[in-house]
C-alpha cells in the first residue's frame, strides 16, 4: 500500500489568523510597490504637503512623497506649494532662505517559508517514509520616500535685496501645467 501526502510546515501553526496576517502583509507590499506616486495634496497616509506659518510673511513648507515618488517631483511640489501659499496670502514673490531634501529608506523583508512533501510506503509490517523540505527565503524590498522642505519669505513686488526671488504666479502656472493640476 502506498500513501502520498503533501503538507506545509511553518515555524508557527497554520491558523486562520496567520493566513489573514500573511494576506494583509502581501496586500500591503503590493500596494506599496504598484501604487501611484504621491499626488499634489495635503499630507495624508500616502504623503503630501504641509506648512507652518512662522511670521506674517514667513512659512516652512514641506512635501513628503511615498515609495513611488521621484525626488524631482517632491522638489517641484514643495516649490508649487510655496508659490500657492505666497499667492493665497496676498503676496506676489518669494525667496527660499532654507531648503532641504531627504530620502527615508524602508527595507521590508517577507518571511521565510518552508514546504515539506513526502511519501510513505508500507510492506507488510514495515513502512518507509521519505520527505523533502524546501526553503524559500524572504524577499527584501527597499522603499525610498523623498521629502523636500523650503523656508520661504514672501514679498509684495520683487525686492532689490540680493536674494534670488521667485515670481509666485510664474512658478504656479508652470508647475500646474507640467503636472496637469487643475487650478483652484
Amino acid at each position: 500500500m502506498i500513501f502520498q501526502c503533501e503538507r506545509q510546515s511553518h515555524l508557527t501553526p497554520i491558523t486562520i489568523k496567520n493566513i489573514h496576517m500573511k494576506f494583509t502583509f502581501t496586500l500591503f507590499i503590493a500596494v506599496l510597490l504598484i501604487g501611484c506616486a504621491t499626488s499634489y495634496q495635503a499630507e495624508g497616509f500616502t504623503g503630501g504637503f504641509s506648512e507652518t506659518q512662522l511670521d506674517r510673511n514667513v512659512f516652512k513648507v514641506t512635501f513628503k512623497g511615498n515609495g513611488r515618488t521621484r525626488s524631482e517631483r517632491a522638489e517641484d511640489f514643495v516649490l508649487l506649494r510655496s508659490a500657492e501659499l505666497t499667492l493665497n496670502n496676498g503676496f506676489s514673490h518669494f525667496a527660499i532662505i532654507d531648503e532641504r531634501q531627504t530620502t527615508d529608506q524602508l527595507v521590508i523583508t517577507t518571511p521565510t517559508e518552508y514546504h515539506t512533501s513526502g511519501s510513505a510506503t508500507s510492506y507488510g509490517n514495515s513502512a518507509n517514509f521519505s520527505a523533502t523540505t524546501t526553503t524559500s527565503d524572504g524577499n527584501s524590498y527597499v522603499i525610498k520616500r523623498p521629502s523636500s522642505s523650503n523656508t520661504i519669505v514672501c514679498f509684495n513686488g520683487k525686492p532689490n535685496n540680493g536674494l534670488f526671488v521667485y515670481d509666485a504666479q510664474f512658478i504656479y502656472n508652470g508647475l500646474t501645467t507640467k503636472y496637469k493640476i487643475n487650478s483652484n
